[in-house]
């Protein structure tokens, strides 16, 4: 998984509150390969009518080249499905911008390269109004933990280890292995001081 700094690129507003997992992919797409792709069902029922047949009017159809959204309150709500999180950067999607976000999925979300920027209520309204009428472009610095719209620059909360991951391309196993050398150091220290808490080798 590559890292990334910066990016910058084509924001659009999904107002909706509480877009749960279930909605982000439905659970009848997930037995689909993962190497097929799951951006293609990404909030497939909320884009498309009893039919199958998009609907014109919904954010994602009318601008599908869009990599970020700027959500409501709570978005990866839900199941723990890191599928959701799959149909996003399969769709494009490099970051969501919200108020909150789901425990899981916004840990998920960093594991797979994707930012859970968190705003304030004030921030998010202001991104809201002025992404009303037409996607605009946005940039996103983890450096500086900020989002740039046009003359608005927002500050977003994110975990120092988080922006760590985002920033070197890591999930969890990567970060650990940053520390093998103190997990060996202390394995062994804790070998010939505790020898009671191992196994008895085999003769």
């Amino acid at each position: 998984m590559a890292g990334w700094r910066t990016h910058t690129g084509t924001a659009l507003l999904l107002p909706l509150d509480n877009v749960d997992t279930d909605q982000l992919i439905p659970a009848r797409f997930m037995s689909t390969p993962r190497s097929e792709g799951y951006g293609k069902y990404l909030l497939h029922d909320l884009r498309h009518d009893e039919e199958g047949v998009q609907k014109p009017d919904f954010p994602l159809n009318t601008c599908p080249n869009a990599s970020i959204l700027v959500a409501g309150r709570n978005f990866g709500s839900g199941s723990s499905r890191e599928a959701a999180v799959y149909a996003l950067v399969d769709a494009g999607i490099r970051a969501v911008i919200a108020p909150s976000f789901g425990d899981i999925f916004a840990s998920n979300a960093v594991n797979n390269g994707l930012l859970p920027a968190r705003v304030d209520e004030d921030a998010a309204s202001t991104l809201h109004a002025a992404l009303a009428n037409n996607p605009s472009e946005v940039t996103i610095d983890l450096n500086t933990g900020t989002v740039t719209l046009g003359q608005h620059t927002i500050a977003f909360a994110l975990q120092n280890n988080w922006r760590t991951k985002l920033i070197n391309g890591w999930d969890d196993i990567d970060l650990t292995l940053q520390h093998a050398d103190a997990i060996r150091s202390f394995r062994d220290s804790r070998h010939s001081t505790d020898g009671w808490a191992w196994p008895a080798t085999p003769n």
